[in-house]
C-alpha cells in the first residue's frame, strides 16, 4: 500500500489481521497532497436475489385459496349488507393516502428512482417531519382528519362478544383450563395460568422501586450470551431448554397440531430440524412461554426475521386462545350460577379493564400482512374447514403489494431490498378479534384481542396533551407487548415509541361498559405493568433501545436481555485500501458529549481539511439535529459546502452530488437516515469524516466502499477520520471488534489507526 505520508507521523504498528493492519499514535499533520481526476462507474443490472426467491414461501394461502374466499366473501356482503358494502365502498373511495415518500434522485438514478417513487409512494417515511426544524411527530396535517374515517368492521360485534358467547363443548376447550382437564399434563402448570393467577402482595410492588436488580449470567447454545435481571425475588434458575415436547407446552388446540405443519414448511430447506422448532426458536419459545421480557437484538432482515416472526406469533395466538377461552369457559360457569346468590366469585376473574390484550407493534404494513397471515395458518392449517375471517378482502387490498411494481433494473443491497419489500406505508392500525375459529379483520379497538400498528399509527391516535380527540384506554391491559424490527424506529421518530411505551397499562379514563366483578385484582389496582410481558426483537444493541428495556419493562418474572458481543466487527468488510484513523473525544458525561464533539470537530478536525487539496470531502452524519449543527456552523463561516439529508428534494440531491463530484463544492453533508432510505452511491470520495459512528455498523463499510466508485488511481491519498468517545462504546465494538474496541477506551493514547485492503 501507498502511504498517505503527509497526514500521518509517529506510527508504530501493534497488531495485524489478515489484510489490515492497527496502529497507534500520538500526534497528526494536517495536510496530505490529493489528485484532483475523478472516476466513474456505471451500475449493473440487478440480479434475482435469494431473498426475493424465498419470499414466495412466506405467503401461507395459494391464489385459488384468495380468489375462492374472496368470492365467498363477496355473495355473503351481496346478500346480507348491500347497503352496507356500498357506504363502506364510498369509506374506502374517500380515504386518501397522504404519505408520500421522499423519492430524491441522482444523476445515473433519475428515471430509475421516478419508477421506485411509483412502489414507494405509500410512504415509507411518512413519520418523519415536513419541516427541517420540527423532527417530533412526522405524520402530514391530512393524517389525523383521514383517521376520523378509517374504516372498522361494525357488523360481527355480536358474532365476536365474549360477553354474550359461549364455549362450544365440541371444542373441546372447555377441557383446557380446568385442573387435570384430562390432558397429559396438568393445567395447573400451564405457565399462562400460573402467570395470571399469581397474586403479588403490596408490599412487594411498594419495594420495586428501591430494590436493587438482581442479576444472573447464563449462556445459551444458540442465543449466546445472557443476562437474567428481577426487581422481585429471584424465583428458580433459569436453565435452557432441553428436548421440547409439544405436550408440555400447554399449546392451546389447535396449535398444538397446526404448528408443526406450518414451521415445518417455513423450515423446509437444510440443515432440517429434528424437532417443532428450530434451534433458535426453541430457546426464543421458551423464555416466551415463562412470560418474562425479552431484549433480542440480533434480528435479521435477510437471515432469522421469518423464524422470529413465527414464534412470537405461535405465542400471541395461544395466550389470545387461552384468554379467551378461559373467559367463555366462566360465562357458562356465571350462566349457571345466577341464581345462587352470595357466591365468591373471585375465581372468574378472568380479564382486564379493556379487551385488548396483545399489541404488536411493526414498521410496514408488509409485516402486518405477514403476521395476520401466519394467524390464519396457525388456526386452520390442515383442516378441511377454513376458519371464517371477515374483510379478508379489503386487508389484502389495503396491506398488499403488486410485486410487478418494482423496477426490475433498480439496484439496491440486498438487507435493503429485504427491509423495504412489500408495501412500505408506516401509518396504520387494525384491530383483529379471535374466537374460537373465526378471527374478525378490522375490528373496532375495543372489540379487539390483538392490535397491529405502526408507532406512527398509535401516534396519530394517542395524541397528546391537551387535544381533544386522543384514546390510550385501548392499551390499559395489554399483556403481551411485542415490538419487531425496533431498530427501523430509530431511523423513523423513535419520539412515537417513547410516546406509547408513556401510555401502556395507565388506568382507563372511561369504563368502556366493563363488568368489574370479571376484572382481576391486580388490574384494578393498577399493577398491570408488573403482569406486562414485553418482547422486543431489533438488529443491533443500541443505547437508546438498551433505555426503553430497562426503564419500561418492569415485569415480576422478570428481564432476559441477549448481549453477544462481536468479534470482528464491520471494518473487515471494507474492501478498498484505506487508513482508518479513529480519534477519541473526551467528555465529561453523556450530556455534554454532543457539545463536546461539535466543539472537537470545529478545533481539530475541520481545518485539517479546509486546504484545496483536501476537496472532495464526505462527512456522515448520523443525527439528523448534529446536521442541521453543522450546516448553520458552515453557513456561517461560508464554508464551501453542499448537504443532503432525508428532507432534501429530489433536485436538490441531483445537484448536491453533481456539485461534489465535479469538485464544485469541496464538503458535502451526509446524514444516515437518507442513507438508510436510499442507499445510493455517492461518486466523488476521497475523504471521509465519520462526525459519530453510524448506528448500523454495515453502514460504515458500505460508505467506506463507496470509494470503490472514484477510482482513478488516487487510492493512495484516500482519507477517513471517525469521532468516538468512551459513550460510544457499543457502536465502535460493533464496527472494531470487542477486543479492539476495549483497548481503544483504556488506552492513553487517544488516536488509533486501522488499515484495510492491504494486499
Amino acid at each position: 500500500m501507498r502511504k498517505a505520508s503527509n497526514i500521518l507521523g509517529g506510527l508504530s504498528v501493534v497488531n495485524s489481521w489478515e489484510n489490515m493492519s492497527y496502529i497507534e499514535w500520538a500526534d497528526m499533520s494536517e495536510n496530505s497532497d490529493h489528485s484532483n481526476s475523478e472516476g466513474d462507474s456505471d451500475s449493473e443490472p440487478e440480479k434475482i436475489s435469494d431473498y426475493h426467491k424465498l419470499l414466495a414461501t412466506l405467503k401461507n394461502l395459494s391464489e385459488e385459496e384468495e380468489e375462492e374466499e374472496e368470492d365467498e366473501e363477496e355473495e355473503e356482503e351481496e346478500k346480507e349488507e348491500e347497503d352496507e358494502e356500498e357506504e363502506e365502498s364510498a369509506i374506502e373511495e374517500a380515504e386518501v393516502d397522504n404519505e408520500g415518500a421522499h423519492s430524491d434522485s441522482s444523476l445515473e438514478e433519475e428515471e430509475e428512482e421516478i419508477q421506485e417513487g411509483k412502489t414507494k409512494g405509500k410512504g415509507k417515511e411518512a413519520n418523519m417531519a415536513l419541516s427541517e426544524t420540527e423532527d417530533k411527530d412526522g405524520e402530514a396535517p391530512s393524517q389525523q382528519d383521514a383517521s376520523e374515517d378509517e374504516f372498522t368492521d361494525r357488523k360481527h360485534e355480536s358474532e365476536f362478544s365474549l360477553e354474550t358467547n359461549f364455549l362450544e363443548e365440541e371444542s373441546g376447550d372447555h377441557k383446557a383450563l380446568q385442573k387435570d382437564g384430562g390432558s397429559a399434563v396438568k393445567a395447573s402448570e400451564d405457565p399462562f395460568l400460573q402467570h395470571m393467577n399469581k397474586k403479588l402482595k403490596e408490599k412487594e410492588i411498594q419495594a420495586v422501586p428501591t430494590n436493587p436488580k438482581t442479576t444472573q449470567q447464563l449462556k445459551w447454545s444458540t442465543l449466546g450470551q445472557l443476562v437474567f435481571s428481577t426487581q422481585f425475588q429471584m424465583l428458580e434458575t433459569f436453565k435452557p431448554p432441553k428436548d421440547i415436547d409439544l405436550m408440555t407446552l400447554h399449546l392451546q388446540k389447535p396449535l398444538g397440531s397446526t404448528w408443526p405443519k406450518i414451521n415445518s414448511q417455513f423450515l423446509s430447506g437444510p440443515p432440517k430440524p429434528s424437532g417443532p422448532f428450530s434451534p433458535l426458536q426453541k430457546e426464543l419459545f421458551s423464555i416466551m412461554n415463562s412470560y418474562r421480557d425479552l431484549l433480542y437484538p440480533e434480528r435479521t432482515a435477510l437471515g432469522n426475521g421469518e423464524e422470529i416472526r413465527h414464534v412470537y406469533c405461535l405465542h400471541a395466538m395461544n395466550h389470545v386462545l387461552k384468554a379467551n377461552s378461559q373467559v367463555l369457559t366462566n360465562n357458562s360457569k356465571c350462566r349457571d350460577q345466577k341464581s345462587r346468590a352470595g357466591d365468591d366469585d373471585d375465581d372468574l376473574r378472568d380479564q382486564g379493564l379493556t379487551r385488548p390484550k396483545v399489541l404488536i407493534v411493526v414498521p410496514f404494513r408488509e409485516a402486518a400482512l405477514r403476521v395476520v397471515q401466519l394467524f390464519i395458518s396457525l388456526l386452520e392449517a390442515g383442516s378441511k374447514k377454513k376458519i371464517d375471517v371477515s374483510n379478508k378482502k379489503r386487508f389484502k387490498g389495503e396491506y398488499g403489494s403488486d410485486p410487478d411494481e418494482r423496477p426490475p433494473n433498480l439496484k439496491r443491497p440486498e438487507d435493503y431490498d429485504a427491509v423495504f419489500a412489500g408495501n412500505i406505508d408506516d401509518h396504520f392500525r387494525i384491530g383483529v378479534a379471535v374466537l374460537q375459529r373465526s378471527i374478525r379483520l378490522y375490528a373496532p379497538f375495543y372489540s379487539s384481542d390483538i392490535l397491529i400498528a405502526s408507532p406512527l399509527g398509535l401516534r396519530t391516535i394517542i395524541g397528546a396533551e391537551g387535544e381533544k380527540k386522543r384514546d390510550f384506554d385501548f392499551l390499559s391491559s395489554i399483556e403481551i407487548l411485542i415490538i419487531d424490527q425496533i431498530d427501523i424506529y430509530l431511523m423513523q421518530n423513535w419520539e412515537h415509541v417513547l410516546h406509547l411505551m408513556n401510555h401502556m397499562n395507565l388506568l382507563p379514563l372511561d369504563s368502556h361498559g366493563v363488568d368489574f366483578s370479571r376484572v382481576r385484582m391486580w388490574s384494578l389496582n393498577n399493577w398491570s405493568k408488573y403482569y406486562r410481558q414485553t418482547l422486543l426483537f431489533g438488529a443491533l444493541q443500541e443505547a437508546q433501545i438498551n433505555s426503553v428495556f430497562n426503564k419500561y419493562c418492569v415485569n415480576y418474572q422478570g428481564q432476559v436481555s441477549v448481549r453477544s458481543v462481536p468479534m470482528t466487527g464491520s471494518i473487515s468488510q471494507v474492501l478498498v485500501q484505506l487508513p482508518h484513523v479513529f480519534q477519541r473525544l473526551e467528555a465529561e458525561n453523556l450530556l455534554s458529549v454532543i457539545d463536546a464533539r461539535f466543539q472537537f470537530f470545529v478545533d481539530k478536525i475541520l481545518p485539517q481539511y479546509q486546504d484545496a487539496v483536501m476537496s472532495h470531502t464526505l462527512i456522515y452524519v448520523p443525527s439528523y439535529f448534529d446536521f442541521v449543527r453543522l450546516r448553520n456552523y458552515f453557513k456561517k463561516e461560508e464554508l464551501n459546502f453542499t448537504h443532503i439529508c432525508e428532507y432534501t428534494e429530489r433536485s436538490g440531491v441531483s445537484r448536491a452530488r453533481h456539485f461534489f463530484l465535479q469538485g464544485e463544492r469541496q464538503f458535502l453533508l451526509f446524514t444516515e437516515r437518507f442513507h438508510f432510505y436510499k442507499r445510493y452511491t455517492i461518486k466523488g470520495i476521497r475523504n471521509l469524516i465519520f462526525y459519530e459512528l453510524p448506528t448500523y455498523p454495515h453502514f460504515y463499510s458500505e460508505v467506506c466502499n463507496m470509494l470503490k466508485a472514484t477510482g482513478g488511481g488516487e487510492e493512495a491519498t484516500w482519507t477517513c477520520t471517525v469521532l468516538y468517545s468512551k459513550y460510544d462504546a457499543q457502536r465502535l465494538a460493533a464496527v472494531v471488534g470487542m477486543e479492539r474496541a476495549a483497548q481503544m477506551l483504556q488506552s492513553k493514547k487517544n488516536v488509533h489507526l486501522f488499515i484495510t485492503g492491504e494486499k
